[in-house]
């Protein structure tokens, strides 16, 4: 991470000095990460979240904001986190012209320091918290075709106010947010297509954002994972995010309800209701096994 952070920073430098005043362009950077909520009502697991925050989403971004690593990664971490030399701090400090944010859900985060935690998560390198979608045998939220995804729109409204609040309100991109339904055996072409739940999912999580923005927050776009099924990392072809359905053998690309849901949002030409565009589009689906 440190020499990926200066490897920006100078690079940002170079395009700052040779192309952005002649060609206008902004440099940004994305983080990954949940919403976290504390596992139990107590002060510990409170911390526990501003830990996981500061090793997952302050990691990255404090460098390239603020010159720094977070503080309370310093003050676990110690000597074993790099120290940047003045002229390093110089050139990081300030080198982003926007924030971009992944996010699809949120996790409970639980203190590792005073609570008895698993092996992998009570280490310093995880801020000695765990992390765990699950509270009591309850999910934090519905479930997707991710095991950690879960559905919690409030999520991407409390993670757009911490980072407006932490950085200034700097710019911000919702650079994925999306939605995999779970895996089913006996799902069906017709089942795919009409996929209700990832429309209620971006309804949802889209009204959370707006929360956020209302609230100040500068957001100036958000793009949702994703506009194709496509290969998933080691998921591949099993979980899909896509608006458009892509049969394998044909390379045909067949657009779901929530294409026309999100074409209509877009172009604000009608309320999008759902049970409409099911009727609308009822005789172009068949009944087929999807495989």
């Amino acid at each position: 991470m440190h020499n990926m952070l200066l490897s920006h920073a100078k690079a940002v430098e170079l395009y700052r000095k040779h192309y952005q005043e002649s060609q206008g362009g902004t440099i940004g950077i994305v983080a990954h990460t949940f919403m976290y909520e504390p596992l139990r009502d107590e002060e510990c697991d409170r911390q526990a979240v501003n830990r996981t925050l500061a090793f997952v989403v302050d990691w990255l971004l404090n460098p390239l904001v603020f010159g720094e690593y977070p503080a309370e990664m310093r003050s676990i971490l110690g000597n074993q986190l790099p120290r940047f030399s003045p002229k390093e701090k110089s050139l990081l400090r300030g080198s982003l012209d926007f924030i971009g944010i992944n996010n699809y859900g949120a996790l409970y985060a639980k203190d590792c320091f005073l609570s008895t935690c698993p092996l992998n998560s009570s280490r310093p390198i995880r801020g000695f918290a765990e992390t765990t979608g699950m509270r009591d045998g309850i999910p934090i939220g519905g479930q997707t075709g991710i095991p950690r995804f879960f559905v919690v729109p409030e999520g991407m409204e409390k993670i757009v106010d911490y980072i407006k609040i932490k950085y200034h309100n700097m710019p911000m991109y919702i650079t994925e947010n999306g939605y995999s339904s779970p895996l089913n055996q006996s799902t069906t072409m017709h089942d795919t297509l009409h996929d209700f739940k990832r429309i209620e999912y971006h309804k949802a999580y889209l009204a959370a954002l707006l929360k956020a923005i209302r609230k100040g927050a500068d957001v100036r776009g958000y793009m949702i994972w994703s506009l194709f099924d496509s290969f998933e990392w080691n998921s591949g072809y099993n979980i899909s995010f896509g608006l458009y359905y892509v049969d394998r053998n044909t390379l045909e690309r067949i657009p779901k309800l929530s294409a026309q849901w999100f074409s209509d949002f877009l172009k604000s030409t009608s309320d999008s209701n759902i049970k409409d565009l099911s009727e609308k589009n009822r005789s172009n689906y068949v009944t087929t096994a999807v495989v």
